[in-house]
């Protein structure tokens, strides 16, 4: 157990504890699995720092039954996460996760673990910044990516009263993680720190790194 676990609410602390994060990196990073750092996932993809998914799942305020969008699947880690936050117990864990990952070789091994695993949320390969319209509204967003901007599509496929956190980069390829907040159809932002995450990449913006 990390140390920072027992500071989450307790329904996060239970999902952190019952998921393996050395189920969800290659297994020669194995031994580096308990480390509270990004790693490698191949296709130039990190796992993100347990402490940083910690933070955003936290940041959202879940509970049994919320919709989720993820933006990045990866390694399945943090919708693993998702899945035990949100579970109900009469649905399948995931039946209401929703996960796009852009790269289709990460976004089937994502898959096929999460199965093994005995999570079966909605996943599809895609931009993540298009959102995923059809499933809309979500009460909650989660981004793992960091794009220019926000995407006005996820703004719009938010549920009023939903939460959406994203890392946004700035011009001087800064990123800080927002946590933004949908009140009467108005934005309210909530700047949680500096983070690095790899980069977004999306027609739909007009910077591309």
């Amino acid at each position: 157990m990390w140390k920072w676990q027992k500071q989450l609410a307790p329904a996060v602390n239970a999902a952190f504890q019952q998921v393996d994060r050395t189920q969800f990196i290659p297994e020669a990073l194995a031994q580096y699995a308990k480390l509270d750092e990004p790693l490698p996932i191949g296709e130039g993809q990190t796992i993100s720092q347990p402490y940083v998914v910690a933070i955003m799942v936290e940041a959202l305020n879940l509970k049994p039954g919320h919709k989720v969008l993820e933006i990045g699947t990866g390694s399945g880690y943090e919708t693993a996460i998702l899945c035990e936050v949100t579970a109900q117990p009469d649905q399948p864990k995931g039946a209401t996760v929703y996960s796009i990952e852009r790269i289709a070789d990460l976004a089937s091994q994502a898959e096929n673990r999460l199965h093994q695993l005995g999570y079966f949320p909605n996943l599809k390969i895609g931009d993540g910044a298009q959102g995923w319209p059809e499933a809309a509204p979500f009460d909650a967003i989660i981004v793992s990516a960091a794009g220019p901007k926000l995407s006005e599509h996820w703004w719009q496929q938010l549920a009023e009263n939903g939460r959406l956190i994203a890392p946004i980069a700035d011009r001087k390829d800064e990123q800080f993680l927002w946590l933004i907040t949908k009140q009467d159809g108005e934005a309210e932002w909530n700047n949680m720190g500096e983070v690095r995450f790899v980069p977004l990449l999306s027609s739909l913006f007009d910077t591309v790194h």
